[in-house]
């Protein structure tokens, strides 16, 4: 397949392309940052630069592809409106680009729904207010229109070595400047966690599935406790861990608090037997 690949230079996209080209697939990857143009191509990736909101890019990079992997999303969290609605308009236009065909979109999200019950994967959640981000919502809305777009869903810690992006890395950065590995209370609540090399295969597995509408679970640990994840980053660190009361918790953690005390596994068994998936 020729595959359009969004956000191709990050932490999840990049082994994503390595993994479909692997796989006998070519790419076509959209990146924000001319600078990364030469590394995509030195990988066998053919650069596309653009950001989200440039509309013109994102439909020549669809018009040409068998299938469509959306991962790209902004880190600013103070411009999440922005960036939700960002979001949501190119989803809708790779939706309006393969309408009336079979060809896939496999869209990003994650599991900031979750309430402490186990996450499965037919679970068709509403939009957090809090956290405005609707790419699941917008997939889902596609495939109501008989278009064959599907979500991977990633767990908060997509991890592997050299992480620089994402929510541990934030963890362990407010950790250094406060001088000590916070969790919340009994640190019990549940992160689910899986590694990138991992995640890849089931983005791929899912274009090459191509139904409508469903969703995966890009899940190996189902919850980790947050507890066991603060000590980790407090050991790295060579810094104390220490219980926050959840008064305590949003002026340590500022923003990343409702995700700190978010709490709930996911379940991976459907996603395991649906694609043959089996983390390693």
């Amino acid at each position: 397949m020729r595959v359009f690949l969004t956000g191709a230079s990050g932490w999840i996209g990049s082994m994503i392309a390595r993994d479909l080209i692997a796989a006998g697939h070519s790419v076509t990857g959209l990146t924000s940052v001319p600078a990364k143009a030469e590394a995509l191509s030195a990988a066998g990736v053919t650069p596309l630069v653009g950001a989200l909101e440039d509309i013109d890019v994102l439909r020549r990079g669809a018009e040409t592809a068998d299938g469509i992997i959306h991962t790209a999303f902004g880190l600013d969290l103070s411009r999440i409106e922005e960036l939700a609605a960002e979001d949501r308009t190119a989803i809708e236009v790779f939706g309006d680009v393969f309408a009336g065909s079979v060809r896939p979109i496999v869209v990003t999200d994650g599991f900031l729904h979750l309430t402490g019950e186990k996450a499965r994967e037919t679970d068709r959640p509403d939009v957090v207010p809090a956290f405005p981000r609707a790419s699941q919502q917008a997939a889902f809305a596609l495939a109501d229109r008989g278009i064959h777009a599907n979500v991977v869903r990633n767990p908060r810690s997509v991890h592997g070595k050299g992480e620089k992006h994402g929510f541990v890395p934030m963890l362990a950065a407010i950790a250094r400047e406060k001088g000590v590995s916070a969790y919340i209370g009994a640190g019990r609540n549940l992160w689910p966690a899986v590694h990138r090399l991992d995640a890849a295969r089931v983005y791929r597995l899912a274009l090459e599935r191509g139904a409508q509408g469903e969703a995966y679970h890009a899940v190996a640990e189902e919850g980790v406790p947050f507890r066991d994840i603060a000590e980790a980053i407090g050991r790295q660190l060579g810094l104390p861990s220490i219980a926050l009361t959840p008064e305590d918790a949003q002026a340590h953690f500022g923003p990343l608090a409702v995700w700190v005390a978010n709490d709930g596994p996911a379940s991976n068994d459907w996603t395991r037997e649906t694609l043959g998936w089996k983390p390693e």
